[in-house]
């Protein structure tokens, strides 16, 4: 009945779609607008509709010319030569009718995705005061609407998203990670910079995936029958249904639309109007396996980007057997991208592209054994993710232990996270002669009752977050239990040890939920290490109870602080 009724609207949307094309002006998606920023350098994808066999010409200030015809269906896609970074730029399109693009910049672009903690904005994070007087021209910022829809988009529904300048009011309510990086990119870099902004709360990584790539998944096969087996279990016990919920979505559709066109922009005095969206049934939902990607990413790809920042994975950090999952999935993800991007840019988009991640920052109850298990699920999704980082090439994580809070699942501290992102990059895209991540684990050497470990980016040296010893390395022997461990710093090693092992075997380093309140390891320049082992046990036994992350209980009147430290100074 599903594939019946789906087939069944897919026609009716296309003939829709034909017919509209057959009779159209020239017309562009919302993000080939006034105030836009093209990606420096390449031949950037420019796409749109128009009457089949239409001929579309864009002339570019700069001297550029490129010409194109739309095809049976109405869509068009040509690719612009885009020069050396600057602003002041205009484009015209021109068919049966003719569009003006003002205030065209060129520089780079980045693409910023993932879920909440990736969405959350400036004015709710900390220091969002310090940028109440900000103006920066060429930091350009477009946030879209969260969206979902089971069959891949070409544009989105959202009507009032589109390309800002920076100044205080648009900083403040862009993503603080997204906002942190460009800023500091286009501060270092003095050329334009472009970010946009696709985050979309509680959402798992299946969702941001085409569902062919990953359907062979065992784990997503079962996320995804869940999810229909609940759908069933709601037809038969509330009457609902996939007719009816797609009825609603297009009466509340069309009552959007028609606020839209009568001027209206607000749904009241904080929030902007937003498309409609269907959370149930299951299989139109935002946690089904690809609809995410079909209405946040397919719509704007191929755009021409330099690189993506990635953060999500706390919806897929339920449990550790999950956690331990997550690599094998980013790695799909990034690998998807690339090669889809790279493929419908005409190879202008590099098939090897930058793809940053932020690793999960510190949550829940600081930690007091020297390693959690099964309970720190989180901790299971930054190995995964360090994994990730050393096993795909031109990959770069930003490490964030010493951000979080203990009871929020949204931390404040997200100004470090957007820095630390800019670093990275400025070090690893654009060439920047930097430390710009924390001491990596090369190797372990055992020596009697010591480890000695040695590191990689060390910097002008190895520190602690604050005076005295590190205290979040934990040591075992072969009967596989864990201590506290004394860890001194000796030169650019750290020797590891424990009086209650005589014979150690492995070691592991900051492994809990929370390990932000131990004194944690630094290099000189303010950047923290990753949390670590050198073991290779099973993280969970197969057959094992699941244990479930759950929120902490939030006290009456709770309020997050920061936390201090070490300042960044590559």
């Amino acid at each position: 009945m599903w594939h019946k009724f789906f087939a069944v609207r897919t026609v009716f949307l296309v003939v829709v779609a034909l017919s509209h094309a057959l009779h159209a002006d020239v017309r562009l998606p919302r993000f080939f607008s006034d105030h836009m920023i093209l990606q420096q350098q390449t031949h950037a994808a420019i796409w749109g509709w128009a009457d089949a066999g239409e001929s579309i010409v864009i002339k570019a200030s700069w001297g550029t010319v490129a010409s194109t015809k739309a095809g049976k269906d109405g869509q068009w896609k040509l690719f612009l030569k885009t020069p050396d970074p600057g602003i002041g730029h205009t484009l015209q399109v021109k068919g049966s009718n003719q569009i003006q693009i003002n205030d065209v910049a060129v520089g780079e672009v980045w693409l910023c995705a993932g879920q909440s903690n990736m969405g959350w904005s400036v004015v709710n994070s900390f220091e969002a005061e310090k940028e109440s007087e900000v103006d920066l021209p060429q930091l350009r910022i477009f946030k879209s609407a969260r969206e979902h829809w089971h069959e891949p988009l070409t544009e989105n529904r959202d009507r009032l998203s589109r390309w800002k300048r920076c100044d205080a009011k648009s900083a403040a309510e862009t993503s603080a990670v997204a906002y942190y990086f460009g800023k500091k990119l286009h501060e270092e870099l003095k050329i334009p910079v472009g970010i946009i902004q696709r985050a979309y709360a509680g959402t798992p990584i299946e969702g941001w995936m085409p569902w062919d790539i990953q359907k062979d998944d065992p784990r997503t096969q079962a996320h995804r029958q869940r999810l229909i087996d609940f759908a069933e279990r709601r037809r038969r016990n509330q009457g609902e249904s996939a007719e009816k919920a797609l009825a609603t979505y297009e009466k509340e559709l069309a009552e959007y639309n028609a606020k839209i066109d009568a001027g209206q922009t607000m749904k009241n005095a904080f929030r902007q109007l937003m498309p409609p969206t269907i959370t149930r049934p299951g299989k139109l939902g935002h946690q089904h396996p690809a609809n995410i990607f079909n209405a946040m990413i397919h719509p704007i790809c191929p755009y021409g980007i330099r690189g993506i920042v990635w953060y999500q994975g706390e919806r897929n950090s339920k449990d550790v057997p999950q956690a331990v999952h997550y690599q094998s999935q980013l790695i799909k993800l990034i690998g998807y991208y690339r090669n889809s991007w790279h493929k419908m840019s005409n190879g202008n988009v590099p098939k090897d592209f930058p793809f940053q991640f932020t690793q999960l920052p510190s949550w829940n109850p600081p930690q007091t054994n020297p390693v959690e298990g099964l309970e720190a699920s989180w901790a299971a999704n930054r190995e995964s993710m360090r994994l990730a980082n050393r096993m795909v090439p031109n990959t770069a994580m930003a490490v964030t232990i010493d951000t979080g809070d203990a009871i929020d699942l949204h931390p404040k501290n997200k100004k470090p996270i957007g820095i630390r992102h800019a670093y990275l990059a400025l070090q690893q895209t654009y060439g920047r002669k930097i430390p710009a991540s924390g001491p990596v684990l090369r190797r372990q050497i055992i020596k009697g009752n010591k480890v000695t470990l040695e590191f990689d980016s060390v910097g002008s040296g190895l520190v602690s977050a604050r005076a005295g010893a590190l205290d979040a390395f934990a040591i075992s022997g072969k009967d596989g239990k864990w201590h506290w461990a004394k860890a001194e710093i000796k030169g650019d090693n750290i020797v590891v040890y424990s009086t209650e092992v005589t014979k150690p075997v492995a070691i592991r380093y900051a492994w809990a939920m929370n390990p932000s309140r131990r004194n944690l390891l630094y290099n000189r320049e303010g950047f923290p290490a990753s949390p670590f082992r050198t073991d290779n046990e099973p993280l969970f036994d197969p057959e094992a109870e699941l244990v479930t992350v759950l929120k902490p209980d939030k006290p009456k009147g709770y309020k997050s602080v920061d936390w201090k430290r070490p300042p960044m100074h590559p």
